[in-house]
């Protein structure tokens, strides 16, 4: 089954709430707070593995969780950070936000690393909030919960040639012999399924091919295999058309070569326009191949090198191998997609909104507010002080009194609410 293009669910760890713990030892008088901070939750990563060629591991597995960080303990024992996971993908697998499409990393080297979701971090011990007037804080904070995002998971193959050509024409024969792949290979229609990627080595250089599922009539819609195989012909520098010259199954060599490039220039213009070289296989069951080669120039405008091919005698490989590696030494190296670094998860602990509900009465909101409530006991005097006083420090105080609030009405935080006094 192809899986170059899926859609998963990652999520980071949520944060270790911080502990409230006094110390208590015997012959210890006042021990004070010693509640130890929660641990920071495990984070998304994803790493680039050039031994993987599709996304078929995504098939059934579409949901990957951060372990949660642990609470913290007494003694201003920290917790535990929770464990991070690594999501292995295929070299050239290209990460994209779900809702806005935005790229977000284009896996190019193989080893790279993405990190998608920073886990939650843990909350503060009742010994953080310990001061010179608050000598017993009796509240603590929550750890930082996060949530869950969707990414899409795009493969793009990655390969300086690509060989290309209707189906059962001999691609994967010819990358068999070429390179070190070992694709699956039948007599009969689509037989690869997924991009099968090999290595050619020449002199003291090499390149990569890949083989391209047979294109159709119409793939540029989604025809047969559908358009999805011709996006792993986009960062490729050439192109080698790869066509059945001995036409056993009825095809027409001419009408062949216009049919995939008129796909290629459908689906991307650039497609279209990569350099070409023109590869007849079959050559061992041709008898008039220099007639076919003259008819074939006679009907097509393209000036492209054409070279008859056997794979089964390897007749003409080496040289087909030397004028691809020729022409490479022309093009320049194809480059990973541009992003534009930004944050998947994108954490608001500064927006204020006050809303004014009722005379009398004012709705706090916004990201500041999420954040801040994390160490609040809504039920504790000492954790309710420490919450207005942060209120007054960071200026909210002003933002309400300019809001109209007057001495003793109520603001509304959440499902809270309570009468301020100044």
């Amino acid at each position: 089954m192809n899986m170059d293009k899926v859609t998963i669910t990652i999520k980071a760890g949520n944060g270790g709430n911080g502990k409230v713990n006094f110390h208590r030892e015997k012959f210890v008088e006042k021990g004070g707070p010693d509640g130890g901070d929660g641990g920071n939750g495990g984070s998304i990563f994803f790493v680039a593995d050039a031994s993987k060629n599709t996304l078929i591991d995504f098939q059934y597995v579409k949901r990957f969780e951060a372990e949660n960080g642990e609470g913290g303990h007494g003694k201003l024992q920290h917790g535990k950070t929770g464990k991070d996971v690594y999501i292995k993908v295929p070299r050239g697998t290209v990460i994209k936000d779900s809702v806005t499409g935005q790229v977000l990393a284009d896996m190019y080297e193989d080893g790279q690393v993405y990190c998608a979701l920073k886990g939650g971090r843990g909350g503060r011990g009742n010994n953080f909030f310990k001061t010179s007037t608050r000598q017993s804080p009796r509240f603590s904070q929550l750890g930082e919960m996060t949530k869950a995002y969707k990414v899409i998971l795009e493969l793009k193959t990655i390969a300086d040639v690509a060989l290309v050509g209707k189906p059962n024409v001999g691609k994967s024969t010819l990358l068999s012999v070429i390179s070190n792949a070992k694709p699956k290979i039948a007599d009969y229609e689509f037989t690869t399924l997924s991009p099968n990627l090999g290595v050619v080595k020449i002199y003291d250089d090499s390149f990569v091919v890949a083989d391209i599922p047979g294109l159709i009539d119409g793939a540029s819609e989604g025809a047969g295999l559908g358009h999805e195989f011709l996006a792993h012909i986009e960062r490729t520098r050439l192109v080698v058309h790869v066509i059945d010259a001995s036409e056993y199954h009825g095809n027409d060599i001419v009408e062949d070569y216009k049919t995939i490039n008129r796909e290629l220039k459908k689906y991307n213009e650039k497609l279209g326009n990569l350099p070409q070289i023109v590869a007849f296989t079959k050559l061992d069951l041709v008898e008039n191949i220099d007639e076919k080669i003259k008819y074939f120039k006679s009907k097509i405008k393209d000036n492209v090198e054409i070279f008859p091919i056997s794979s089964a005698t390897h007749e003409n490989i080496n040289e087909l191998i030397k004028a691809v590696h020729k022409k490479l030494q022309t093009l320049p190296k194809s480059e990973p997609i541009p992003v534009e670094l930004t944050d998947l998860d994108i954490k608001d602990t500064t927006s204020v909104k006050i809303e004014k509900l009722a005379p009398n009465v004012f709705e706090l909101s916004g990201g500041y507010l999420d954040h801040l409530q994390r160490g609040i006991v809504f039920n504790d005097t000492q954790s309710l002080a420490y919450f207005q006083m942060r209120l007054e420090k960071d200026g909210i105080m002003d933002k309400l009194k300019e809001a109209g609030m007057q001495d003793g009405d109520t603001i509304v935080f959440g499902s809270l609410q309570y009468e301020i006094y100044f």
